[in-house]
């Protein structure tokens, strides 16, 4: 189990050498200072107010996707098992943004992590769902500006 834990955190760590890479040191285009500073004092607050108006809409669609789960599987779409899964990957995410507000909040290393790891959630949920211009376009966004303003974050 350790090995497997070891290989995981290797992996993730290349990831990120290689986003940072190509996100901010190869990048053709530099967020000015002044706007990072923008983003990074009011992303957190920002994310709050997302969270906040998420969470009843994430419960909704899981409360109804286990009603309509059956009636989907016995027509042999799968819809219901799909819609299941992508509620609690959303809800993954969810999570592990709520967890990294406080870091967020104090600029430390380990909130911009959690935020790394839910933007990662987001698009195996995009490659899930099949939704290639989430997986394409709003992963390339949200790693972007993530990276973009990672040096703010100690």
């Amino acid at each position: 189990m350790t090995n497997k834990n070891s290989d995981l955190k290797t992996s993730l760590a290349k990831l990120e050498e290689t986003l940072e890479l190509y996100l901010v040191k190869k990048a053709p285009f530099q967020i000015p200072g002044n706007i990072k500073e923008l983003l990074a004092k009011f992303g957190p607050w920002l994310m709050a107010i997302g969270i906040i108006l998420a969470l009843p809409m994430i419960l909704f669609a899981l409360g109804l996707g286990a009603v309509l789960a059956p009636f989907g599987i016995m027509s042999g779409a799968g819809v219901g098992i799909g819609g299941i899964v992508g509620g609690v990957i959303l809800a993954i995410s969810l999570v592990l943004e709520a967890m990294a507000l406080p870091g967020l909040f104090k600029r430390s290393k380990k909130g911009w992590d959690l935020i790394f790891y839910a933007t990662l959630v987001n698009a195996v949920h995009s490659l899930i769902t099949f939704n290639l211009g989430g997986l394409v376009i709003g992963s390339l966004i949200s790693f972007y500006i993530l990276f973009q303003i990672k040096e703010l974050y100690r």
